[in-house]
């Protein structure tokens, strides 16, 4: 969510209608505490039941700095351990990714969320550098969260096509949203979307994953594309449903 928490211009309200369409959600660019809790209450306004949040600290190596967020419903999902930022012994991240353990409550499926923004940077290099590192802050998650799938979540600056994804790929580890279904960073051009920058990235068959997109937000709400990016975001949300195995049919909500 763009700079949540700084200006004025922020339209929770938009928000919280975007967002109660899910029941777990990773937020990248948070600015400030005040923005991630304004987003929650916009959730249970819109919703009329409880959310939990939790949050990391700031981190960025340079001047500049976010935090990462993690927002749930309480019906839905709950925190099982394991909150932490990425220690980043080599500190190759510009921010070091966010991680947590969750469970399901419908299909009782336990999960570790990880999130990070990678850097954009001046160089395409500098975002490789980072993608490439992915491989290995992966294989820490493997072992931190022992036997829990793992996704990994957020605005990567980079297609996953891109021979970046090598090293990540060689694990084993795949995108849940390839090009054919479309991007997810808003142009200025109205109604075009410019970059699959944002995805989910998992082992295959790790989860039952049903439906997986994007939601196009400006349409969902009646804004233009200049309006969005002023009020909510310049990226559209990415998702994916967890299906019961229990009920293997039907994708859960």
């Amino acid at each position: 969510i763009q700079h949540l928490g700084h200006g004025t211009n922020k339209d929770y309200q938009a928000l919280g209608e975007v967002g109660s369409r899910f029941d777990f959600i990773a937020v990248q660019e948070v600015m400030t505490v005040e923005g991630i809790e304004a987003f929650k209450e916009a959730l249970e306004a819109k919703t009329g039941e409880p959310w939990q949040l939790m949050h990391s600290h700031l981190v960025g190596r340079s001047s500049y700095k976010e935090m990462y967020a993690f927002v749930w419903r309480e019906s839905a999902v709950e925190y099982l351990d394991g909150a932490v930022v990425y220690l980043d012994p080599g500190n190759l991240f510009a921010r070091e990714p966010y991680s947590a353990r969750f469970r399901d409550l419908k299909s009782q499926q336990d999960f570790a969320a990880s999130t990070v923004h990678i850097v954009y940077g001046k160089k395409i290099a500098e975002r490789v550098s980072e993608l490439e590192e992915l491989a290995n802050y992966w294989q820490w998650l493997e072992e931190i969260y022992p036997n829990t799938p793992v996704m990994l979540m957020g605005d990567f600056n980079m297609p996953p096509r891109h021979k970046g994804w090598q090293t990540l790929k060689n694990l084993g580890v795949k995108p849940l949203l390839v090009e054919q279904m479309g991007a997810t960073t808003l142009s200025t051009k109205e109604g075009k979307y410019a970059n699959l920058y944002d995805n989910i990235w998992l082992r295959s068959n790790s989860l039952l994953v049903g439906d997986v997109g994007i939601i196009k937000f400006p349409l969902l709400l009646g804004l233009t594309h200049k309006e969005a990016r002023r009020t909510v975001s310049d990226h559209a949300p990415v998702y994916m449903q967890l299906r019961n195995p229990r009920q293997t049919s039907q994708p859960n909500h």
